[in-house]
């Protein structure tokens, strides 16, 4: 594994995400995919209820490690779904962590979970939803009937405090790219949740004293791709948002 200098280390011990700190950084490094997922994975777990041996589905869990979390932080049964990451891969990394019977890992695409309705008692999705969940109707005929009525959901994505009513500006244009139409803002992923009916919202937000723009930030800089022009450019627009929700008792 690389080794880090003491700025970035420094960098990767953030007082907010005290479990996270307790991991080894270049692990996450490692295995992170285009954000600290340990970091937004406990972001949740400090404003969720979750109890040991929940069934949690872990939706788009990438290389499983904010699965691993989730089992070893919580004792939380977790299936860790992602369609891009080969799950015998993150099997070994499950294993390796030494949660092999709480971690089931599975490769799965959201548009057909292989899973009964109700099946979850939670649902947590860091850095996903926004590549596919294009309004309530995915939401509501996809995901959300999947965790039980009572259950929670948790969902944290990368997007912009004000949308480009306009277009992407013109210094932008050179550095956009067609993930970044993806990126919506806090208000349209408020209206996506609660225009299905099936929830109710109990938290929405981009994390308390900025620290939504602060991570993506943190996270560019111990990258080394901070003075990109897109993060350069895009600035303090850029943020994590946080959906909390409860599933609700009527519904489906």
């Amino acid at each position: 594994m690389k080794t880090m200098s003491e700025p970035i280390l420094a960098l990767m011990r953030n007082d907010r995400y005290p479990r996270s700190a307790a991991y080894d950084p270049a692990w996450i490094l490692e295995n992170s995919m285009g954000s600290h997922c340990l970091w937004l994975q406990e972001s949740l777990t400090q404003v969720m209820d979750l109890a040991p041996g929940m069934r949690v589905l872990d939706m788009g869990c990438g290389r499983a490690i904010s699965s691993i979390f989730l089992a070893k932080e919580f004792g939380l049964r977790v299936w860790a779904a992602d369609l891009w990451n080969d799950p015998t891969d993150n099997w070994r990394r499950i294993e390796a962590a030494g949660v092999g019977d709480l971690v089931c890992p599975i490769r799965a695409d959201a548009a057909e979970m292989p899973f009964a309705s109700g099946f979850f008692d939670a649902m947590v999705s860091v850095n996903s939803l926004f590549f596919y969940v294009d309004g309530p109707k995915f939401l509501k005929e996809r995901l959300l009937h999947l965790v039980r009525p009572g259950g929670g959901i948790g969902v944290i994505v990368p997007g912009f405090h004000r949308a480009y009513a306009d277009g992407v500006p013109e210094p932008l244009r050179p550095h956009w790219s067609e993930q970044l139409d993806k990126w919506r803002t806090l208000d349209w992923w408020r209206l996506c949740f609660t225009q299905t009916g099936l929830v109710e919202l109990a938290l929405a937000d981009t994390l308390p004293d900025g620290d939504g723009t602060k991570l993506f930030h943190d996270f560019a800089r111990i990258e080394g791709v901070d003075k990109a022009p897109f993060h350069v450019l895009a600035g303090d627009n850029i943020t994590f948002q946080r959906i909390v929700a409860v599933r609700r008792e009527a519904g489906l």
